[in-house]
């Protein structure tokens, strides 16, 4: 698969990464020149170029810019990202008097959600999101004996489809979530996640598997 990604950032560079050891051909673009060259050296991409070129390289497209500039960004950038499908890993996030805050105001509105109305005729997932970037430099991560789950949301089947390729071309299991609509509890569960990882505690701890009662079976609702 070719993949576009806008931004040069670290999670830019983790997830280029990931998905040229996963076989995929990457382009990095960026405003800076020179730092999309470090960005795509160091993931080992196809090559770097601008915005626009990165934008039009291939099938899916990364937006790996801060949340607070992507959906300006995805409507710089419409008509090239016209008919792909454009992957949102950002987060709306910002220091809050309790931790960090999610900067949307939650319910339908998120960031994704913005970046489609800016941008009508791309496809949009959000995916990617929830894991430090750290997380994507690691070999086909499991945990507790299964693969990671890479939760993502969109309302395109196609780029559904294209999503659960990838994700699984990067030893990861696909977790479609459902709509856009739905977007932004993704957003809001990646800033309660990061809450949680500067708190010095383990997100993973606050959501056991429910136990079965006695007597109850799997069936059972």
């Amino acid at each position: 698969m070719r993949i576009g990604i806008l931004g040069t950032g670290a999670m830019a560079a983790a997830l280029g990464g990931a998905w040229v050891r996963a076989g995929h051909q990457v382009l990095v673009g960026g405003r800076d020149a020179a730092a999309a060259a470090r960005s795509a050296a160091g993931a080992g991409a196809a090559g770097h170029g601008s915005l626009a070129e990165a934008a039009r390289y291939g099938e899916a497209v990364l937006v790996a810019v801060p949340a607070d500039i992507a959906p300006a960004l995805a409507a710089e950038l419409a008509p090239a990202l016209a008919g792909r499908t454009v992957l949102d890993c950002t987060v709306p996030m910002a220091p809050g008097a309790g931790g960090p805050a999610l900067t949307t105001t939650g319910g339908t509105d998120s960031v994704a959600a913005r970046m489609a109305a800016a941008a009508p005729d791309a496809r949009i997932a959000k995916v990617f999101g929830i894991c430090h970037e750290s997380i994507w430099t690691l070999p086909g991560p499991a945990f507790e004996g299964a693969p990671l789950a890479v939760p993502f949301c969109t309302d395109s089947p196609l780029a559904a489809e294209l999503v659960a390729e990838l994700i699984t071309s990067m030893g990861r299991a696909p977790l479609a979530c459902g709509g856009l609509d739905r977007a932004a509890l993704l957003e809001a569960a990646a800033v309660f996640a990061v809450g949680i990882w500067w708190s010095g505690a383990e997100a993973r701890h606050a959501f056991p598997a429910p136990a079965l009662a006695p007597g109850a079976t799997d069936d059972e609702p």
